[in-house]
């Protein structure tokens, strides 16, 4: 009959540790007999010994040795049979030194030659051993025997009945197995023990299917397009697959690091760490924005998931830019309305000339905003989203005016960081100065370049941020919107700034505007090509423009028109409102 071997990992482990079990018992088993028969015969030779030195300690054998002959009842026999009952003996042999036999168990034997030779014993040495005699095997020994001169005249052989050894042996093996048989109980009952409990943490999985899960794993773990970052009960990283490498810029493996060791101190750490609770962590790693979750393990460890939703913020950020647009020709289409009908009713009232003066001064004004922000800023991109940002204050009752230090080439080496930067601090600062109330509202907003570094200032109107809150509105996920906004996206934009422009080597801070309100400074050096530098010098310079700024229209006796005289009057106390969130 065949004999299958188990397919389950905890049948295969009871079986083999049972095996095991069993084997080593037996074995030490087995060890332990071998040196107690060893120790029994040499016990029982021991013993022969002591009584065939007590034999021939006796003098009055010696004496009987040398004046009698040997007989059935002579005075020897009748010492050594007296001897031998008192001890338990299975013989006492006197021989003189010829080996006759003087003495023995059976009579027939004395007179006769001993069967085994007694050279050694008359040479003056003492034998020991288990040998097989007249009587069966036996356990001997052999000492010579001495008169009064100390001259050998014979030897005395007493021998210990080898059965009675053997019995010893067996009935001592009994209560060996009883102790055998109880440390197999134990082993079995461990083994069973930890069976069951592989069997738990196993589920039942066969031998074979470890290894096919075990590439699964790693082909599944290796290849998903999510970061995946295991960690044991100490906090340190257990695993981390390609993607979430990639995702947080991990170079070697930190398998078996800290991860504070691994990644600087910052948000990012913290959420990977559960040093921050929730679902849906956002957090930023070298300018992309992660999606972490958090789940504990049964060990105590945790595994973390990592989603790159950079393509989505920028998706977001288009949606905005659009939405922006939108807003803005939406203005634009309500104010054109207005003017129509303006125009209209002067048509209508045949003031034919005030409606060509009407429309020559809002064609003027719009047209001279529009060229003002593009004579100081020459990069199309960076012009367009202030031009628009311009149409979106206007509607919301603020003023976006342009500083007269602003002067940027078009020679930025990558605008879009720059429009990311700009038009997150513009949205800002546009809903600071709207929810602090003032007469006279605005955002200005400052671009020059100084050498191949850009700097963006802007300040607004609001009110403000508190000193011990201008490095926490930098931090990722901080926001002073209600948990529902910063849940859909807010509390990143500002930290994308910073991260921007630290990648740049330069710095992003707020400061206090004087007359209230804040202003952001982004620094980012290397930002502009450094070929703009020698053309730069040959262009004239360019006037300010009007202290009122680059979006405000001329005063104007028609009812469109919006004075403005850029009064910077001190805000009423209200709440901060800068955050973080994405344009």
């Amino acid at each position: 009959m065949r004999i299958h071997w188990p397919r389950r990992v905890f049948a295969q482990v009871l079986t083999a540790q049972l095996a095991i079990t069993t084997g080593v018992m037996v074995l030490a088993t087995g060890l332990f007999l071998a040196p107690l028969s060893h120790a029994l015969d040499d016990q029982a030779m021991r013993r022969a010994l002591a009584i065939a030195e007590t034999a021939a300690a006796d003098p009055d054998l010696a004496r009987n040795l040398r004046t009698t002959a040997p007989a059935v009842h002579g005075p020897v026999q009748s010492t050594a049979e007296r001897i031998r009952r008192s001890t338990g003996a299975l013989y006492i042999v006197v021989m003189d030194t010829r080996g006759v036999r003087w003495s023995h168990t059976n009579v027939a034997e004395i007179g006769q030659h001993v069967s085994t030779d007694p050279s050694r014993t008359l040479a003056g040495q003492e034998v020991r051993q288990i040998d097989t005699g007249t009587l069966g095997r036996s356990a001997r020994a052999k000492v010579p025997l001495r008169d009064g001169g100390g001259r050998i005249i014979g030897a005395v052989s007493v021998g210990i009945a080898y059965d009675s050894v053997h019995g010893l042996l067996l009935r001592a093996i009994p209560g060996l197995l009883r102790y055998a048989g109880a440390a197999l109980a134990a082993g079995v009952l461990a083994a069973v023990v930890v069976a069951r409990s592989l069997r738990r943490r196993t589920h039942g999985v066969a031998t074979a299917d470890i290894s096919a899960l075990l590439d699964e794993r790693e082909a599944m773990l290796h290849g998903i397009r999510e970061g995946v970052v295991a960690f044991d009960r100490r906090g340190r990283i257990r695993l981390v697959n390609d993607e979430a490498g990639r995702l947080l810029g991990l170079d070697a493996d930190p398998a078996g690091r800290a991860l504070d060791e691994v990644l600087p101190p910052g948000r990012t750490t913290d959420v990977l760490a559960g040093r921050v609770a929730g679902s849906d962590l956002l957090a930023i790693s070298g300018g992309r924005v992660l999606v972490a979750n958090r789940v504990p393990t049964r060990d105590g460890g945790a595994v973390v998931t990592l989603r790159d939703r950079t393509e989505l913020e920028l998706l977001g950020r288009e949606l905005d830019s659009t939405q922006g647009l939108l807003d803005a020709l939406r203005a634009q289409d309500h104010e054109h309305a207005n003017q129509l009908h303006t125009v209209r009713g002067l048509l209508e009232l045949g003031r034919y000339d005030m409606a060509v003066e009407f429309v020559a001064e809002v064609a003027s004004a719009h047209r001279a905003s529009a060229e003002q922000i593009a004579e100081r800023v020459h990069d199309p991109l960076l012009s367009a989203l202030l031009v628009g940002k311009a149409a979106i204050a206007a509607e919301r009752g603020v003023s976006l005016r342009m500083s007269p230090n602003t002067l940027l080439p078009d020679a930025v080496v990558d605008p879009r960081d720059l429009v990311t930067v700009l038009g997150n601090l513009i949205d800002n600062a546009l809903d600071a100065t709207a929810e602090c109330p003032r007469t006279e509202p605005f955002v200005e907003v400052e671009l020059r370049a100084e050498g191949t570094t850009a700097v963006l200032r802007i300040s607004d109107t609001g009110p403000g941020v508190p000193p011990e809150k201008r490095e926490q509105i930098f931090a990722e996920g901080w926001s002073t919107k209600s948990a529902t906004v910063v849940s859909r996206g807010r509390g990143i934009g500002l930290a994308l700034v910073r991260r921007l422009s630290e990648r740049y080597g330069g710095m992003a801070r707020v400061t206090a505007r004087a007359g209230g309100g804040a202003v952001f400074t982004v620094v980012l050096p290397e930002a502009l090509a450094p070929d703009h530098l020698a053309a730069d010098r040959l262009l004239p310079a360019l006037p300010p423009p009007p202290d009122d700024g680059a979006t405000r229209r001329p005063p104007s006796r028609h009812p469109t028109s919006t004075p403005n005289d850029g009064a910077t009057r001190r805000p009423p106390v209200c709440q901060l409102t800068a955050t973080g969130e994405s344009p």
